[in-house]
């Protein structure tokens, strides 16, 4: 039997750049639906969670680009320390806590709020949940994400309305954002150009992963024949 990877993203860009095999979970940038999703999945079949994706920095030094990944999501003790350690091996990634949030940390007051409770070095909407799935059913889990935003960073009220359900851009939600507040376009600007580069940092993170025959065998297992088939 092919072992199965469900991974939880919150965007249909992220999804895409997983590699074949893993199933996903997209939750619209909405942990409730997140949350939802997770309790109607079947844990039967499921070898290992993965929350995968972009995340915003809550500490000086993470720039648009650079790999987190996860050795504890605050609050859940669900993380499988020898996969997590072998991701940041491979990808190159820091290690360090990452937080749930029940929504966008947009501004720097509520990023640096958020490390001084829980330490986390980034946070995300899905991470979490997914935790929580995996704890429940005792499935090894660990969390891979590019950051986008840093510490410093503030994220317009557009970008915020820019989601639809299923992980894709709501333009018209935008576009009716930005006219009523029409000086929110510089930084609508600055946010798209660097979750692209999140997202590419993400690519680079699957194809390093593909063709590493050094990491455990946890993670050739948790990722499936792709994994053998890019050897």
């Amino acid at each position: 039997m092919t072992p199965n990877l469900l991974v939880l993203v919150g965007l249909r860009a992220e999804a895409q750049r997983l590699p074949a095999g893993a199933r996903a979970l997209i939750s619209g940038g909405d942990p409730a639906r997140a949350a939802a999703l997770l309790v109607a999945t079947d844990p039967q079949d499921i070898s290992a969670v993965l929350s995968f994706g972009i995340a915003g920095a809550l500490v000086r030094g993470l720039t648009p680009g650079d790999l987190v990944v996860a050795h504890d999501i605050h609050g859940v003790p669900a993380t499988d320390p020898h996969w997590a350690t072998a991701l940041a091996a491979a990808c190159r990634a820091r290690h360090g806590v990452i937080a749930g949030s029940a929504a966008v940390a947009a501004t720097p007051h509520a990023k640096r709020a958020l490390h001084e409770a829980t330490g986390a070095i980034a946070v995300d909407l899905e991470s979490e949940a997914a935790a929580r799935y995996a704890a429940r059913h005792a499935l090894p889990f660990a969390a891979l994400r590019a950051i986008a935003d840093t510490a410093e960073d503030t994220i317009p009220q557009a970008a915020l309305a820019g989601l639809k359900p299923d992980g894709t851009p709501d333009i018209a939600a935008v576009l009716k954002s930005l006219a009523r507040r029409p000086t929110d376009l510089p930084a609508l600007i600055t946010v798209a150009r660097r979750a692209r580069a999140a997202l590419k940092a993400l690519d680079s993170a699957v194809k390093s992963l593909r063709g590493d025959w050094r990491l455990p065998l946890l993670l050739l297992v948790v990722l499936g024949h792709c994994l053998l088939d890019m050897a």
